[in-house]
């Protein structure tokens, strides 16, 4: 398996493979157009983030939008995310439709090694993160490596979401937690 293969798989690689660095400068360089781009070109924008994603897509990001590939990032319709959101798609990351995201929402698949030596090596590793369909992600929140969040649910702004959330729930705080049953 090559670097982009292993990443994917969600095993140890290397960020630094010469493949990768490429893929990600790209990304850079389509997020810059994508990010600079006049808000009344919605045909242009729509274009940049096909070309972004590798699919053709009828979701709506605000600028300014930062992510590590692009091509591992995939949409349910109806999907809108606001203001400064950051997705880290080392491996995939899905949405569900309906998916709503508040202001400055961070999602990072990407994590590293706990062990100081591994750490120090350079190689990093990622969990993909699936978000089901009508969801609403607060503001600020953070959704950690390898968390699956049900449908119907509402995180509320500033949480940190460590741990899978089921269906039909409320969670808020950091680490999250269930406050409300819906």
């Amino acid at each position: 398996m090559n670097e982009k293969e292993i990443m994917l798989a969600g095993g140890m690689y290397n960020p630094n493979d010469p493949e990768l660095v490429a893929d990600r400068l790209n990304a850079r360089r389509t997020l810059y157009d994508y990010n600079h781009s006049h808000p009344d070109e919605t045909e242009k924008r729509r274009q940049i983030l096909a070309k972004l994603f590798h699919s053709e897509t009828t979701c709506y990001i605000e600028p300014a939008f930062q992510c590590d590939y692009g091509y591992n990032i995939s949409f349910g319709e109806n999907f809108y995310a606001n203001f400064n959101c950051v997705i880290l798609d080392v491996c995939r990351v899905t949405f569900g439709k309906n998916a709503f995201l508040a202001p400055n929402v961070q999602i990072y698949t990407a994590t590293h090694p706990l062990d100081a030596q591994e750490r120090i090596s350079g190689r990093e590793f990622g969990k993909p993160i699936t978000i089901g369909d009508n969801v609403w992600i607060g503001g600020h929140s953070v959704i950690c490596p390898g968390v699956t969040i049900g449908h119907n649910v509402v995180i509320g702004a500033g949480s940190v979401v460590t741990k899978n959330i089921p269906d039909n729930v409320v969670v808020a705080g950091n680490p999250a937690r269930i406050i409300k049953q819906l």
